[in-house]
């Protein structure tokens, strides 16, 4: 997995289309409808902690987990102007080890896509499972495999916005491997004319739906429903980003 070094800090800039209230508020509905209105929450792969802070608003206590310092020095300087008591530790998602056990966990934006490689993504669900309570839910959203194929696949995305310009270049082979190239160009606060280039690679993996469910089954992880991103509708052949809702069963 990548650090996002420089990326980290043009992160927010070029997810800016990202409804994270919008996002919260889904979230908080699924966790309400399956029985957690409060409690401990880890929020998985956090990155630069704007969900993290929205759920300490709204009643959680969160610890936000991430592999990346770049990204967790971010997220504290947004925690320094919040009144949030958000504890964010910087550890790999297959490392993941916590002082006491949660309520329930969350992770989105394909983080889970992120790790390439299928073990290292069960033994993800298993130290998440090890940490859960009883009747805890376990939330997470992936690219599936037609997002993969169909709209990442061998393209090239352009993002233009009032502080970067961004080229993100994609090849993806016949295992849904998808590697990923960004150009980052940032103007020069004193000079229009000057742009500094900074570049990183990373790589995310398509999974296929029901090795994910049954990979979450093995874990003691019920799941509930597999849902098309922001509803709690099934998904389709062509949904691009699936929503899992998973309920621990009994402890470890």
């Amino acid at each position: 997995m990548a650090s996002y070094g420089d990326f980290a800090y043009y992160y927010d800039s070029l997810t800016e289309n990202v409804d994270y209230e919008e996002r919260c508020a889904y979230i908080r509905g699924l966790l309400a409808e399956n029985g957690v209105g409060e409690g401990i929450l880890l929020d998985l792969a956090c990155g630069t902690g704007t969900l993290s802070l929205m759920l300490s608003a709204m009643g959680y206590d969160v610890i936000g987990v991430d592999a990346s310092e770049d990204m967790l020095s971010v997220a504290q300087e947004k925690k320094m102007e919040t009144d949030e008591d958000v504890i964010f530790l910087c550890q790999r998602m297959e490392e993941l080890d916590l002082f006491g056990t949660i309520n329930a966990c969350v992770s989105t934006l394909d983080s889970i896509n992120h790790v390439t490689d299928a073990k290292t993504v069960q033994e993800i669900f298993r130290r998440v499972s090890l940490f859960m309570e009883d009747k805890g839910l376990f939330i997470f959203d992936v690219n599936t495999p037609y997002k993969h194929r169909e709209v990442l696949g061998d393209n090239t995305f352009v993002y233009d916005t009032d502080e970067v310009y961004c080229v993100w270049q994609n090849s993806t082979d016949d295992n849904l491997l998808t590697r990923v190239s960004l150009d980052i160009f940032e103007k020069d606060e004193d000079d229009e004319e000057t742009y500094y280039r900074y570049c990183e690679e990373f790589s995310e993996r398509g999974y296929e739906l029901h090795h994910i469910k049954q990979w979450l089954e093995n874990n003691k992880f019920e799941v509930i429903g597999i849902y098309e991103e922001m509803t709690t509708l099934p998904v389709k052949a062509d949904t691009q980003r699936a929503v899992f809702v998973a309920r621990k069963i009994g402890t470890q």
